[in-house]
C-alpha cells in the first residue's frame, strides 16, 4: 500500500516539466523497470532556485521525483548532494519494499543534474 503523501504526489505532481536552459540536467533510469527521469535545475548564488522533472514510471516513480524536486527547491548545492534515496522514501512516508529499488531513483537524477552543473562550470 502507498502513503497518502505518495498517492498525493503521485496524483498531483509537483515542479513537471522541462527547463529549456537548464543549468545542469541529470537522466536516471532503471532498464529492469522501465522507470527513465530526467530531473532540470536553474542555479542562481550556488542554490538550486528552479527545478523540474520528467518522468516515465509507476505512479511510485512519478511521486518520488516529484518530492525530490520539492525537497531540491532552495537548498545549496551541496545540500542538494546529500539528499539520499531514503530521505525521499521517508518524506513520502514510505515506500513499498519492491518499489525501493526501482522507482526511488530520483535522488540519483537530482545528484546526476548537479554534477552536470559543475562539469559545465569546470568544477567537476
Amino acid at each position: 500500500m502507498y502513503s497518502e503523501k505518495v498517492l498525493d504526489h503521485f496524483k498531483n505532481p509537483r515542479n513537471v516539466g522541462e527547463i529549456e536552459d537548464a543549468d545542469g540536467v541529470g537522466t536516471v533510469g532503471n532498464p529492469v523497470c522501465g522507470d527513465m527521469m530526467s530531473i532540470y535545475i536553474k542555479v542562481k548564488d550556488d542554490r538550486i532556485d528552479d527545478v523540474k522533472f520528467k518522468t516515465f514510471g509507476c505512479g511510485a516513480a512519478i511521486a518520488t521525483t516529484s518530492m525530490t524536486t520539492e525537497l531540491a527547491k532552495g537548498k545549496t548545492l551541496d545540500e542538494a548532494m546529500k539528499i539520499t534515496r531514503q530521505d525521499v522514501a521517508d518524506e513520502l512516508g514510505g515506500l513499498p519494499p519492491v518499489k525501493m529499488h526501482c522507482s526511488n531513483l530520483a535522488a540519483d537524477a537530482l545528484h546526476e543534474a548537479v554534477k552536470d552543473y559543475r562539469k559545465k562550470k569546470g568544477e567537476a
